[in-house]
């Protein structure tokens, strides 16, 4: 039987130190949460404001027989700048801030050596500035945060280089800088059964999962008018705009055009007649609906979507849930 250990560490953007994180052998599962605050409660838009005393982590289960906690201390300081209180690269503010979290004694003492030896080796002229602290508890972080690296490469790598974090590594530790490409999805990324069931509630699990369809008029999205986005519940991709959203008088969410068309596929779907068109979000396979041609002009086309399969990102929290690329379809022309 596999022995598996806890280790959480906060360095900044837990996008980046969880795409890290995620290339070592050994290391089992790796979550993006908040850790170290007091509050009973933790989520985005509360760690953000860097009141609560949360940081930005992530917490690791890792095979101690394959990888030693020595292994991932030594990993994590080649990832952060262990100078920098302050935050991390250009995320600034006391929930970016660098921390190791032992979770007993024995984690204490071994951080405690770790950055000792550090300093030691002259390294860096200034001092190190990574607080170890007693663990608490951890918060995962919401699914759009999750294996970000993976969900959303393109955006991922963009904000990974244009925040520093690369080229100050390549910096001080040269040769010896791990490669930090996104670890590419492999075999076991997609959820199991179990995990889908303890993500999705139970409509959202129906529809998505089970093809099925939720009551007209009565679903959260039907009416909606706010600017945003429509993402997909699962994989967080982007689907849908506002700026496409209509009226179509059958009580489901109705777009005349997807946001990203590469993010959807269409099958035949035969299982009333006459046959419909399905459309399944691609990454997820989640079933989101069906498409119609009898939609408004130009393009004649109803995506008539279910709300239980989209989630909603208001336009202006689209930079802080990452989708700050659609930024400039909602501001005045």
């Amino acid at each position: 039987m596999t022995l598996k250990r806890k280790a959480t560490f906060a360095g900044g953007c837990f996008w980046c130190i969880e795409a890290d994180f995620l290339k070592l052998p050994g290391v089992l599962s790796v979550t993006s949460g908040y850790a170290g605050g007091a509050a009973e409660e933790a989520r985005y838009e509360l760690v953000a404001t860097g009141r609560t005393g949360h940081v930005e982590a992530v917490q690791l289960v890792y095979d101690p027989g394959q990888i030693s906690y020595n292994e991932l201390l030594d990993w994590f300081w080649r990832h952060i700048d262990p100078t920098d209180g302050e935050g991390q690269f250009v995320d600034r503010g006391p929930q970016y801030a660098p921390v190791i979290f032992h979770h007993d004694v024995e984690q204490r003492r071994l951080a405690e050596a770790s950055l000792e030896r550090l300093e030691k080796t002259g390294r860096f002229r200034v001092p190190i500035r990574v607080d170890i602290r007693p663990y608490t508890g951890f918060y995962p972080a919401e699914d759009g945060h999750q294996k970000y690296c993976r969900r959303r490469p393109a955006h991922y790598a963009q904000y990974r280089a244009g925040s520093g974090r690369d080229s100050f590594l390549e910096e001080v530790w040269g040769a010896e800088a791990s490669p930090v490409a996104p670890p590419a999805a492999g075999e076991g990324d997609s959820p199991s059964e179990k995990e889908l069931r303890a993500r999705l509630t139970p409509l959202q699990y129906h529809v998505t999962r089970e093809s099925g369809t939720e009551p007209p008029f009565a679903n959260e999205h039907w009416d909606r008018k706010e600017p945003g986005i429509y993402v997909d519940v699962l994989s967080g991709d982007p689907l849908f705009a506002s700026r496409d959203k209509y009226d179509s008088g059958t009580g489901w969410p109705s777009f005349s055009r997807p946001l990203e068309p590469e993010s959807i596929d269409t099958r035949r779907d035969e299982s009333l007649f006459p046959p419909r068109i399905e459309v399944l979000a691609r990454r997820s396979g989640n079933h989101l609906g069906h498409v119609f041609p009898d939609g408004p002009p130009p393009m004649g086309m109803r995506y008539c979507m279910n709300s239980a399969a989209l989630r909603f990102v208001p336009a202006r929290d689209l930079e802080r849930e990452g989708y700050v690329a659609y930024r400039s379809l909602f501001e005045p022309d």
